[in-house]
C-alpha cells in the first residue's frame, strides 16, 4: 500500500509540474483572453453575432453585410475587437462569405477540428476571445494556398483612414 500512495504521489507531482510549465509558457495574449458568461456575451452581441461567435452557427450565403465589401481596412471580430484579417488579404471566392488567404498575424486566430454534420473540417476562432469566425480550407488563392471562409457577423469593419486618424492620436 505504502509503495502505491507514494506512485500516486509521484504521478500527482508531475502531471502538477507539467501544468505549472505549461502555464509558466503562456503568451500575451492568453494573458489577454476575453472570458465572459453566456449572459454577458448576449449582452454586448446582437442575436445573430451571438449565435454565430457562440453557438458556432452560420450566416446564409450571399446574405452578409462584408462579402461583397471592398474598402481597404482591418476586419476585426465583433466580440472583443482583435484585429482578424486585412482588406489586403480579402478575396472573391465566390462562395458567398467574406475570404481571406491569411490572418492579421499568426497570433490572430486558431483552428480546431471540426466533424460535426459528417464533414472534416478546420473550424476558425478569435485566438483572443474564441468566438466561432468559420472555417478554413486549402483551395485559397496564393501565397498561402488557404481560404478563410468567414461569417460577416462576426467581423467588424475598421477603415483604413479611420486607423490612420486613430494611430495620430495616440502619438499625440
Amino acid at each position: 500500500m505504502k509503495n502505491f500512495l507514494s506512485c500516486v504521489f509521484i504521478v500527482f507531482t508531475l502531471a502538477c509540474n507539467a501544468q505549472t510549465k505549461e502555464n509558466s509558457n503562456a503568451t500575451a495574449s492568453d494573458k489577454d483572453k476575453v472570458v465572459k458568461t453566456p449572459k454577458e456575451w448576449q449582452q454586448c452581441l446582437s442575436p445573430e453575432q451571438y449565435k454565430i461567435l457562440r453557438e458556432k452557427g452560420t450566416e446564409r450565403a450571399f446574405t452578409g453585410k462584408y462579402y461583397d465589401h471592398h474598402e481597404k481596412g482591418t476586419y476585426t471580430c465583433a466580440a472583443c475587437k482583435s484585429k482578424l484579417f486585412s482588406s489586403n488579404t480579402k478575396f472573391d471566392s465566390g462562395t458567398g462569405w467574406p475570404s481571406y488567404y491569411q490572418p492579421f498575424n499568426k497570433n490572430a486566430v486558431k483552428t480546431k477540428a471540426d466533424n460535426s454534420y459528417g464533414m472534416q473540417r478546420l473550424e476558425v476562432v478569435c485566438a483572443k476571445c474564441d468566438g466561432h469566425l468559420g472555417h478554413v480550407f486549402e483551395d485559397g488563392p496564393a501565397p498561402t494556398g488557404l481560404r478563410y471562409c468567414i461569417n460577416s457577423a462576426s467581423l467588424d469593419f475598421i477603415k483604413a483612414e479611420d486607423e490612420k486618424k486613430n494611430e495620430g492620436k495616440k502619438e499625440n
